[in-house]
């Protein structure tokens, strides 16, 4: 029953690039009450199928952007492979930990193209003041901004780029840290 439910509400979405709203959702399961879609809609977001955001409006919850887990794939010398549901995850799960740090930047520009970062790409980054030597930040320099490796030693900081017709960037007066990349996000 619950799966039909989510099946229903899912088809909508695709539809209509929304979600439902109450009187919609009478129509789509044949209720005759609000009231059964107010209960519906307590059980599904108890269950996180669905969300509520601050205005009482439901939006897609965990199964609506999920994505099977088929099996694995050998990067190194080939070998036989099997399809096999190994887990289904939605990617907000796998990449966002803080997702109200978290936002995304299309890339301009091939200073980070040895890192896999291209022109056109999305980076998703989690909004943090402080990084580790080594990481990807997207940092403001001398009031201006960039994306690049994160360089820290005894002496210095300072920022590297991934392509060797870059040069490294020292600070002349400011270098502030304003996000971590924590993933690239590419269409082909």
């Amino acid at each position: 029953m619950k799966k039909n439910h989510i099946q229903k509400i899912s088809r909508f979405y695709r539809n209509a690039g929304r979600m439902p709203i109450y009187s919609e959702l009478m129509e789509i399961f044949n209720f005759k009450s609000r009231n059964a879609v107010f209960k519906l809609i307590k059980k599904l977001v108890s269950e996180e199928y669905l969300r509520k955001d601050e205005k009482g409006k439901i939006t897609p919850g965990r199964l609506f952007n999920s994505v099977k887990i088929l099996g694995l794939v050998e990067a190194g010398f080939p070998s036989a492979a099997e399809e096999e549901l190994i887990d289904t995850i939605t990617l907000d799960e796998f990449l966002i930990k803080n997702k109200e740090a978290t936002y995304m930047l299309k890339v301009k520009g091939d200073s980070m193209i040895d890192a896999g970062i291209m022109p056109g790409d999305l980076l998703l980054v989690e909004r943090r003041s402080e990084a580790k030597d080594g990481e990807i930040v997207i940092t403001e320099i001398d009031n201006k901004w960039t994306v690049k490796y994160l360089r820290k030693n005894s002496k210095t900081i300072y920022l590297e780029p991934a392509n060797k017709r870059y040069k490294p960037i020292y600070p002349k007066e400011e270098l502030k840290i304003a996000a971590v990349v924590i993933a690239v996000i590419r269409k082909y």
